[in-house]
Parts: structure tokens; sequence; C-alpha cells
């Protein structure tokens, strides 16, 4: 086997010497032949080198219409979105050290540039401390500003340079339309400054929020959302805010392709009132309401009225509360069947109306006495 590679070798230099050509010059010895051949070959690589099965690969992006605006949509809106960590306070068994553990993670977003940041109220729920990481990684210490359980919304705030917040654009809600594209930027699962797309897929819908009140008008879309999304933001197909994610319908705790998302007609007064007060700012009639389960158990359909506060607007209005006679026989109070013309059918449906408007505004209140509808004008009172 060796002699006949010698020979071989021997035969090529006797032609090569034959026909005056140089060895390194023939085609089996020339490097330069060898790589102008691997480059018409589909096993090129750039980095040229021998015995690779590295392929050829264009370099150029090429991008739908569609992808371009998701992307730029995604870069303008992200600086908005923050990650959100809840801690408490542990102390060591042995060496009674105190050390701060986290507790709980979720998303928010920059609403202004005073620092306020709007996030689920559920987020931050059993919290002791907070800390709110920016998209440029900074991490600072939050302070609560104010929490409404019964819509699921919170307001901290950081103390940082308005010019590092990008706060975000808002929308409408009540202009929405099924099939609307969306897009949810979030940190599901701890990851943070993550994109889900979807569409609308239906428009009010309910939902119980964590003080057990019903939240009415529930934006549902099919955009994925898990937990750590809480939170975050819910846009248009123009970066803007129409919506904050706040849960799934889900039997595994994962998405399941039915997310749920506060309106932000809703957030705009809830936030506007945990920013200027504190707290929500709620009116009242000055009545006290028959529990639902009578309610049910009689086959009422309205709210009843039970007792009336001295000086209050019903009081004032001559509303009459239930009560009983000398013989023991239970007399009806007015039961309230509308407002402004929104019919009230039970004691959830009188508190969501109410929390349109404000102290001192007057309305028509339409109820029932003595199996007749009457109408009376009812002056609102704060809370």
């Amino acid at each position: 086997m060796k002699a006949g590679k010698v020979l071989l070798g021997l035969l090529l230099i006797g032609l090569g010497a034959y026909f005056g050509i140089k060895i390194k010059e023939l085609p089996f010895f020339n490097n330069e032949a060898v790589e102008e051949s691997m480059e018409t070959s589909p096993a090129y690589s750039e980095n040229k080198e021998i015995g690779t099965h590295l392929r050829k690969v264009d370099s150029i992006i090429y991008l739908t219409d569609s992808e371009a605006t998701t992307i730029d949509l995604f870069e303008k809106a992200a600086p908005s979105v923050c990650y959100i960590t809840t801690l408490n306070s542990q102390r060591d068994y042995w060496s009674r050290n105190i050390t701060e553990i986290p507790s709980g993670t979720g998303s928010g977003f920059i609403w202004d540039k005073d620092g306020h940041i709007v996030t689920n109220f559920h987020v931050l729920q059993g919290g002791e401390k907070y800390k709110v990481t920016l998209s440029d990684r900074t991490t600072w210490d939050a302070k609560i500003v104010g929490v409404e359980p019964n819509k699921d919304l919170a307001v901290l705030k950081i103390d940082v340079d308005g010019a590092q917040l990008h706060p975000i654009p808002l929308a409408r809600s009540s202009v929405l339309k099924v099939g609307q594209s969306v897009y949810a930027i979030g940190n599901p699962f701890g990851l943070d400054q993550s994109l889900s797309t979807g569409v609308i897929s239906a428009l009010g819908r309910e939902i119980t929020s964590v003080g057990g009140r019903p939240i009415r008008d529930v934006i549902q879309t099919d955009a994925a959302i898990n937990p750590g999304n809480s939170g975050g933001p819910l846009l248009d197909s123009y970066g803007r805010l129409i919506g904050v994610n706040t849960m799934i319908y889900s039997t595994s705790g994962a998405s399941a392709g039915v997310g749920f998302s506060i309106p932000v007609d809703e957030v705009n007064w809830v936030v506007s009132d945990l920013i200027k007060y504190g707290k929500v700012k709620r009116v009242v009639l000055g009545v006290t309401l028959l529990p639902a389960q009578y309610a049910d158990r009689w086959k009422i359909e309205g709210a009843m009225i039970v007792d009336i506060a001295p000086n209050s607007g019903a009081d004032k209005a001559g509303l009459k509360a239930l009560k009983q006679n000398r013989d023991g026989a239970i007399i009806y109070g007015d039961i309230i069947v509308g407002i402004n013309g929104k019919s009230i059918k039970n004691y959830d449906d009188l508190y969501l109306a109410l929390e349109k408007y404000t102290a001192g505004d007057v309305v028509k209140l339409d109820y029932i006495r003595d199996e007749k509808r009457m109408t009376v004008d009812v002056a609102l009172n704060e809370m």
C-alpha cells in the first residue's frame, strides 16, 4: 500500500517536470483552488474552516409590515413596564437575624413622571416591602400610595428622576371591538420583558375581585397571560393602554387562552382617586340594603332598603325602610330598581352604578313602594 503511494507521488513529480508545471500549481495541491471550490459549496462557512459542516448564512433580516409594527410597538412600550417584587421579613431561628425574603413577583407599568406605578392589588397583597425594577435594570424601593381591592388595583411610588420614566399612553376601552389585536407585556414566571400577542375575544365580561365585589365590562383576550403577568399592561396596536392584565381562567394555573384585563376607563378614575386621596372616594345614598340571601329567599328583584341614615340624601328624599308593625308583620321597605334610567337588580348593581358619581350629584331614583313604581331625586353624600 505504501509502495503504491510512493509510485503515485513519483509519477506526479515526473509529469510536472515534463510539462513544466510546479507541483503547488496543480489543483490537487492548490489551497486557493480548494477555498474557491468551498465558496461555491453549500457547506461553505464564512470562517472558511476546512472540514466543518457549517452552512453559509443569509445575514439580511426580512420583516413583514406586521412584524415591523409589532417590533416597533414593543421597543416603544417596554420601557414603561416594570418588574415588582414583594418582600417579607423572616427571622432566623438560630441567629435571630432578620432577613427579607421575596414572597411574590408581578408586573406593573409607569403611570406618570412623578414615579407612580400601577399594578394589581393581589400582586402586593400580604407583602411588607416592595421593590420595582425598571427596564434599565435599576431597582428602587417603593411605597404604597393607595389600594382598591374591589377593583384589584394598587398604586406604588418610587423616588426617581422623571427623565428616567416613560409613562404609558392611554386609550379608551369603551370603543374597543371584538377581534381587535392586543399585546400584553409583563414578567410571566419571572421572565421579564416578555411580549405576547392575541385579539380581544370578548367584551363586557364580569369577574370577581379580591375584595369579593364584581368587576364588570372586563376585557377577555387570548393573548398568553401567565402568573407574573398580573399588573402588566394590555395594549392596542398603537401601543396605548387599554387594560390591566389581572387574571386567567385555567384549571392548570397556566395560560389557556382565556385571560382578563380591567378596562382602562375603569383604571383611569380609580388610579386618579388613589393618587389624589389614597383611596377611592365613593358616594352613598345613605341606606342599608337587604342582604342578598334574604333578597333571593323573598324573590325580590332590586335593592330593598332596611335602614336609612339620618340626614342622608335618602332620608331627605323621603324614602322608607323595612319595618315591623305592632302585630310583628314585616312591611317591605322601598325597593330601588333604577338610577338615572339604569336598571338595578341587586346590591352589586347599585354599588357599581354609584361609583360613576361624585358627592353632591343628584340622581333620579326609581323605586317600588306598595307595588307601585315611583321616582324621586336624591342627593348623593360622600361615604
